[in-house]
């Protein structure tokens, strides 16, 4: 049964209101089911409720098969330029080839999914797939689901029953897995880490809560650990399906050289090579001599327009296909007449003409309206002005509008023609004038229907001259770059096109031509605007919204004015085919040519047999269609003649896509699959001459079974690039050249950018643009193709409107094919998935060439061109630029990416004794430094005049318990410390005597409860409490051991480290305060530890004033004094025991690095709890009595500026920091400067800042710093770093004295293979090295190599070995692991010196002697520290530091936070946190993957994208990467977004 006319008629009007976007989709699918609710259960007897086509279906219970027909999309949402059954028939039999393959799908939080929905982010649409192509819904959907009965051609039977009723059945993979929606969520396995908490849940889609893809099992990781989460056996998966990448045979080229050489694919012996002769070019038929043809286009007007006036020129149709207005020549060459008249002298500025002859005006007129645009342009030839036509901007910010801007800038654009109902549907600005878009000039519009346009007084006639070189009209033309240019054609060449064209077409006077193209360029201007009015034939125009209502319309007109001539694109056959059947009365027997406009694109020839197969019954005979090939740079190139002319029999080519993608021509034999059937577009133009010369290089002639880039030669071409001379001599100049180099004639040839060859019969035939064209691995695809091959994957059932991008980008040094489609909004993910991977394998199957990319967008999001189709080039800079928000992405980069240099293989080692000799040899010295002589500086403190029994006093002293003591008695009100609040005011305060007392008192307590040696945790907030408990254990010969105090907001993550410390610590007692002894039991506490372990807790906050009886005294300076605990960036808890001589060496080697005296005040931003933050903070000032201002980091999160106020403040001249504060104060204050100087703060006091690291300097953040404060008077010297690790927390600071700190610039790519290059600031690859402060007195650097264990060079990399007598003297662990301690305290060099004992710090560095001189006169060596052994990642056989890839990341787009990275099995895992909207998370997939690749050589094996705060940062601003890996692994993350990279 039919549905009733009407009822079509209100779906079609609805279709067209929701394309518009009048209505949202929820109100167009409520009023279709009322629309349709009478007849649905007549037709297929199911419940209306499931009729109506829900696109987010939010019910659990299964479809009802019945709704699969009207699920199934209108047929017409196909690209129907590419369909083709042979290939749809090709690719399926493809994809069978496969078996189905597992592959780990993408995990997502299910909020990005909520965003992703339909109404979230869908503007209205007016689309279909590439370039111009538009698009149109059928009438009365449901009404043709049943197969078309026809006229017993079994081909197109078999194809329409396809098209109709959609693929309705699905492929099998996805067939099987239920609609998530319906699946029930059972997880037995909850072995989910309880700390974990879940968020807050997301509003659930589809009727899902928000975890439901958490299906947990237990599975066990390469390594035989035992996972549970869905995270890493996805992983697991993956690296099951990893093929192994596809390459050829390598040369064995690597040496093992400073630059990694990038492999570079060797062309196969066997790839076929053209065969042929050189082609000779190809001579048109000469062009006739006309007696009475014009002499130029405005004189045929003006002989038409006066001798045939009321002979029909243009008739306009409206929406509904009704006849609007018809213009006449009279009327086109009156109103011509009058708006060039006005145009000249009705225009003024300051009683100047705005306008001269020549100048160029833009022409803004829409696509409905041809009869304003015809007299707008026929008005500027009459006046000699140049018109450029362009499309009306719809919003300010149209894809490519900024491009067209340019062009109208350069071309020196001031006045826009339009039409009034146009002028008022452009944006307008406050003013109510028309708005300035982006990138535009400041134009001046003109209404050119509108009551300023005067009648020319009787005696003014327009000039009409003969036909010269001047410039007629500008056609503008985007590139496949995006950007626009302006096609200049001449009087002489527009007259001699008309010329050519009439010949070709047989054009004759008064015939009637329909066309559906658009009249403001190519072949819409030139068959209905230009050779029309010459030959003074009817055009009968047919707007692009009539075709979206009507997609036969042209039909219709074509019978009802008997048209001889059509001019169409394949859309418009492939649109009038699904809507043919309502007409049975059409007849085309009047047509004698339907030129097909892009019978160039190889695609449209299934378009052109589907429809003659369709409408021969209907008068259509096959020898009237025509396809032709144009460019707008050399306007028609070929086109097929009407059969009276007597010429060949129309061709067929079917060709192998191997062959094509070695640019040779193969007709396919035995390889089926991949084929490319294609069509000849006719006979060369009248006039020209063609031929086909190579596309790259030198333009040689190709042979004659090669394909290669178009030429012409002829009189009717463009003649250049408006303002572009370079490019312009590129293409219009082009001297192609036979294989000796000898010109084929002095003519100059225009490229046409269409890729072809000349068949049998001199037929031309195109294979596809050179805009489509992408190369790689040396080899050519084409864009459309690929398109054309996507679609073939069950299109109907995915892609939204057939709408599919195909385009390359440049990654590491070669194309790489990236794919964006639109999904349907009811598309799953399990279906978008399938989907995904079926395109993938059909691609590499059909084409032999892999994916790098392939992106899902919503629908309806990609920019558009004027015509409704994808913007390609916009679309491209949007992925470039991380702006196209993904709904699901698929990186391929394994199997495509197959320059990757080789991985480097182990040479064998040199011994350690060769290597010493092979420095000699080379003049290097052996790397090797050492601090100044300890025992010197203090005689240069004697000479100092310092009273000498102080001075001598003060280094006997071998315990530091003793130097308070002294001091308490020598100078008891000497202030030591001063601790400020957040508010800036003075929290606390100690003098030597005070501190002395405190001590005291806390060493009586302990006396009678402990005995000596036992250890005692102290677990202070940072203040003067933690510093007397500390000495008042030294005092009770007790060994303290500080700890950060539990978080009280995030005990679960906090209290376990504590508890931790103090069991692996073997503390017998803790020592804290009465806020925190309550926080360590309390309920809280409970969950996360077993509270019923602590040892014994004391809180010190009252303790009684008692003396201890006697002070301890230890027999030897090798005594423990205290224990450092501290957590290692890769996670591993490590104890170092500290003797009281290195306790007192530490303090004397800073005392004379920083020259430290009691008058001095130093400033302290650090954490008290370990390395060199604890002994600045608990034990410098007391050896060197200096007052130290301390400042307790967390503080700064309430006053950011509290640390810098306090430093001028005191003006204090040495203070120290670390990286976290550094950053809380670029990031916190980096706006407020001038605040701050308002309030005094001036720093032009500091001498030296140092950053207190463990790791390589942070250069980028160090000068940002002196940057941002250089305006409040902060020296751009001053900063400095500090390195020191656990086996000497102090190697290197930087001090008072000595040359500043030096930066030099490494290679990186060397450095991966452990060797130091340095290379000049700004060359590719660099990398800057900050040196890490000066060595310390007393301190020995050695660098050693880290497999023989033999000393290293001057500037080579090797671990940073270190001797001094403030070394730890061993790790404190838990199982006292006697191996690793001997090997990291203890070590001697294989070669060499083999006395001295070395600890190795597990750091990576090169020492480097500069040509400046220190204190002593020497030459200064300095030591640049590289990063942590242990952090370094192992991939392809080369030496990776994380932070290198992770300042490649957080670069490569603005909304990326943080980054870290880590290895899992052989995988490179890559964790962002996303600061912006969800959207934006899988824009960085690609963008992670791309920079990764370009600079370092890797590919990235999963991507995954998180909440800002994720990455776990400890107190010293360092990554917990370990930490991060476990909560990957486990499963904690709760990330937005985890993409697998196949």
């Amino acid at each position: 049964m039919t549905l009733p006319a009407e009822v079509r008629e209100k779906l079609a009007e609805l279709e067209l209101e929701l394309s518009e976007g009048d209505i949202t989709q929820k109100g167009y699918e409520k009023k279709r089911g009322k629309l349709l609710a009478p007849y649905i259960p007549q037709i297929q007897g199911v419940d209306p409720s499931l009729q109506i086509d829900n696109r987010i279906q939010a019910s659990s219970q299964a479809v009802h098969p019945g709704s699969k027909h009207n699920k199934s999309r209108a047929p017409n949402t196909r690209d129907e330029r590419f369909r083709s059954d042979l290939h749809t028939e090709a690719v399926q039999a493809a994809l069978a080839k496969y078996k189905e393959r597992k592959m780990p799908m993408p995990s997502k939080r299910r909020s990005v999914l909520v965003q992703s929905s339909v109404e979230a982010c869908t503007p209205p649409d007016t689309s279909s797939a590439s370039e111009d192509e538009g698009s149109l819904r059928r009438q009365g959907r449901l009404a043709t689901s049943t197969p078309y009965q026809g006229h017993g051609h079994p081909a197109v039977e078999h194809w329409f029953n396809r098209v109709i009723q959609g693929s309705s059945t699905s492929s099998s993979a996805s067939s099987t897995s239920s609609h998530p929606g319906g699946r029930s969520v059972t997880t037995t396995n909850t072995t989910r880490s309880s700390r974990h908490t879940e968020r807050p849940q997301v509003a659930s889609v589809r009727g899902v809560s928000r975890g439901y893809n958490h299906h947990t099992t237990v599975m066990e990781t390469a390594d035989g650990v035992p996972v549970n989460s869905r995270v890493s056996s996805k992983i697991q998966q993956l690296l099951n399906t990893l093929k192994r990448p596809k390459r050829p045979p390598l040369r064995e080229f690597f040496v093992d050289d400073f630059e990694e050489l990038l492999d570079v694919q060797e062309p196969d012996p066997n790839q076929p090579k053209p065969e042929g002769q050189q082609m000779s070019p190809l001579e048109g038929d000469h062009l006739g001599l006309v007696n009475k043809w014009p002499p130029s286009l405005p004189a045929a007007l003006q002989r038409w327009g006066t001798t045939q006036p009321k002979s029909p020129c243009l008739t306009a149709l409206d929406n509904a296909g009704k006849p609007v207005y018809t213009l006449t020549y009279g009327k086109l060459w009156t109103r011509s007449q009058k708006l060039a008249y006005t145009l000249l002298n009705k225009l003024s500025t300051r009683n100047e003409p705005l306008l001269m002859p020549g100048d160029r005006v833009a022409l803004v007129f829409p696509n409905n309206d041809p009869v304003m645009f015809m007299v707008a342009f026929y008005g500027c030839l009459l006046a000699e002005l140049v018109p450029v036509p362009i499309e009306v901007p719809l919003t300010r910010k149209d894809a490519g509008s900024q491009q067209i801007g340019f062009l109208l800038g350069s071309c020196g654009v001031t006045l826009a023609l339009t039409t009034d109902a146009c002028q008022k549907g452009l944006p307008k600005a406050q003013t109510g004038e028309v708005a300035t878009f982006k990138g535009w000039p400041r134009l001046l519009w003109f209404v050119t229907d509108g009551k300023h346009v005067v009648k020319p007084p009787k005696d003014w006639h327009p000039p009409i001259r003969e036909a010269s070189n001047d410039i007629a009209y500008i056609e503008y033309k985007t590139s496949k770059e995006g950007s626009t240019m302006g096609i200049t054609v001449s009087h002489s060449a527009m007259l001699a096109h008309c010329h050519a064209l009439t010949q070709a077409c047989c054009y004759t006077e008064a015939e009637t031509i329909t066309n559906v193209l658009d009249f403001k360029r190519e072949a819409g201007l030139w068959h209905g605007v230009l050779t029309s009015v010459m030959n003074r034939m009817h055009v009968i125009s047919i707007p692009y919204s009539l075709m979206k209502v009507n997609p036969l319309s042209w039909i219709q007109k074509v019978h009802t004015y008997k048209a001889r001539v059509a001019v169409v694109k394949s859309r418009d056959m492939h649109w009038s085919l699904l809507a043919q059947r309502d007409q049975r009365d059409i007849s085309l027997s009047s047509l004698r040519m339907l030129i097909v406009a892009d019978g160039a694109n190889p695609w449209s020839i299934s378009s052109c047999d589907a429809f003659l197969n369709v409408f021969q019954a209907r008068g259509l005979r096959p020898e009237v269609i025509c396809p032709c090939a144009s460019s707008s740079e050399a306007m028609t190139v070929a086109i097929r003649r009407p059969p009276e002319m007597g010429v060949p029999p129309p061709g067929k080519a079917v060709l192998s896509m191997g062959g094509l993608s070695h640019s040779v021509i193969r007709v396919d034999t035995e390889e089926k699959l991949s084929v490319l059937t294609v069509q000849d577009v006719g006979q060369v133009m009248p006039g020209a001459v063609v031929c086909v010369v190579r596309v790259e290089g030198t333009p040689y002639l190709c042979q004659t079974d090669e394909v290669g880039e178009i030429c012409v030669s002829s009189g009717s071409t463009g003649v250049a690039y408006y303002g572009l001379p370079g490019m312009t001599k590129n293409v219009f100049e082009t001297i192609p050249v036979m294989s000796s180099g000898v010109p084929i004639s002095d003519r100059p040839f225009t490229r046409t950018s269409l890729l072809g060859f000349v068949g049998p019969d001199n037929l031309v035939f195109v294979v596809g643009k050179m805009d489509g064209l992408m190369v790689v691995s040396g080899r050519r695809h084409n864009a459309d193709d690929v398109v054309a091959t996507a679609l073939a994957v069950e299109p109907m059932k995915f892609v939204y409107r057939g709408r599919i991008a195909v385009f390359s980008v440049s990654v590491l040094h070669d194309e790489r094919i990236v794919v964006v489609a639109e999904q349907r909004p009811d598309a799953s993910e399990e279906d978008s998935f399938q989907w995904m991977s079926r395109v993938l394998q059909a691609i590499d199957s059909i084409h032999q060439v892999g994916v790098y990319c392939l992106a899902l967008v919503p629908a309806n999001t990609l920019p558009k061109a004027p015509l409704g189709g994808i913007h390609i080039s916009e679309t491209k800079q949007r992925f470039l630029e991380g702006a196209l928000h993904p709904c699901n992405v698929l990186m391929c980069p394994h199997t495509c990416v197959t320059n990757l240099p080789k991985p480097r293989q182990k040479q064998p080692e040199v011994g350690p004794a060769s290597m010493i000799v092979g420095n000699l040899v080379a003049g290097k010295r052996i790397a090797q430094a050492c601090g100044r002589d300890v025992a010197q500086l203090e005689d240069n403190d004697q000479a100092r005049k310092i009273p000498l029994v102080l001075h001598s006093l003060l280094f006997s002293f071998l315990y530091i318990q003793d130097v308070l003591q002294w001091r308490a008695q020598a100078t008891p009100d000497h202030p030591l410390f001063l601790v400020l609040n957040a508010k800036g005011t003075v929290a606390s305060t100690a003098s030597c005597l005070q501190l002395h007392k405190r001590a005291e008192r806390v060493a009586a307590a302990l006396m009678g409860r402990l005995n000596t040696g036992d250890h005692v945790a102290l677990v202070y907030p940072p203040g003067i409490d933690l510093i007397a408990t500390f000495y008042g254990c030294l005092y009770a010969g007790c060994v303290p051991v500080t700890v950060r105090p539990p978080h009280p907001q995030n005990l679960a993550t906090t209290l376990p480290t504590v508890k931790m410390i103090v069991e692996v610590s073997k503390s017998v007692c803790i020592l804290t305060t009465q806020a925190i002894m309550k926080l360590l039991k309390s309920k809280e506490a409970a969950a996360a530890v077993d509270i019923k372990s602590w040892p014994m807790v004391l809180d010190t906050d009252d303790l009684p004033r008692k003396k201890s009886p006697q002070m301890y005294k230890p027999p030897t300076p090798e005594m423990l004094a205290y224990l450092d605990f501290s957590v290692s960036t890769t996670g591993i808890l490590a104890g170092v025991k500290m003797s009281h001589a290195a306790t007192s060496a530490l303090c004397r080697s800073i005392k004379l690095q920083c020259e430290l005296y009691p008058s001095r005040q130093i400033a302290i931003c650090l954490d008290p709890y370990c390395g060199l933050g604890f002994a600045l903070w608990c034990l410098c000032s007391v050896y060197s009595g200096h007052q130290s201002i301390l400042v307790p980091p967390l503080e700064l999160e309430s006053n950011a500026s509290l640390w810098l106020a306090a430093v001028s403040q005191y003006k204090v001249r040495v203070t120290f920091c670390s990286y976290s504060v550094m950053e809380m104060c670029t990031k916190g204050l980096g706006s407020q400067t001038e605040a701050l100087r308002l309030r005094n703060v001036n720093l032009s006091c500091v001498r030296t800042c140092m950053v207190v690291a463990e790791e390589r300097p942070r250069i980028a953040l160090t000068q940002s710093f002196s940057k941002i404060f250089k305006d409040l008077g902060l020296s751009p010297r001053a900063v400095s770093t500090t390195f020191g690790c656990r086996v000497n927390v102090a190697i290197c600071l930087q001090g008072t004295a000595g040359p500043d700190p030096t930066t030099v610039y490494v290679d990186m790519r060397a450095l991966r293979h452990d060797r130091v290059r340095l290379v000049e600031r700004g060359s590719p690859h660099s990398l800057p090295l900050m040196e890490s402060g000066k060595i310390l007195p007393g301190v020995k650097v050695i660098i050693a190599n880290t497999e023989t264990k033999g000393p290293l060079g001057d500037s080579h990399l090797g671990e940073v070995w270190v001797s001094s007598p403030h070394n730890a003297t061993g790790y404190y662990t838990v199982y006292g692991e006697e191996a690793l301690h001997a090997d990291h305290f203890n070590t001697k060099l294989s070669f060499g010196d083999t006395q001295t004992m070395w600890a190795r710090t597990g750091y990576l560095g090169f020492l480097r002697r500069t040509e400046l001189t220190d204190a002593s006169g020497e030459r200064h060596d300095a030591l640049y520290v590289v990063g942590s052994l242990d952090e370094t990642l192992e991939l392809r056989g080369m030496r990776y530091h994380p932070i290198d890839i992770e300042t490649s990341v957080i670069r490569s787009h603005k909304s990326i936070a943080e980054c870290a990275v880590f290895t899992w099995t052989n995988l490179l895992v890559v964790v962002v946190e996303l600061e912006g909207s969800e959207q934006e998370a899988l824009d960085l997939v690609a963008l992670v993957t791309n920079v990764v690749l370009e600079e370092h050589y890797l590919i990235v094996g999963v991507v995954v994208v998180v909440d800002p705060g994720v990455i776990p940062i400890n107190s010293r601003g360092e990554k917990q990467r370990m930490h991060l890996r476990d909560g990957f692994l486990a499963d904690q993350l709760d990330p937005i977004y985890v993409a697998y990279n196949m």
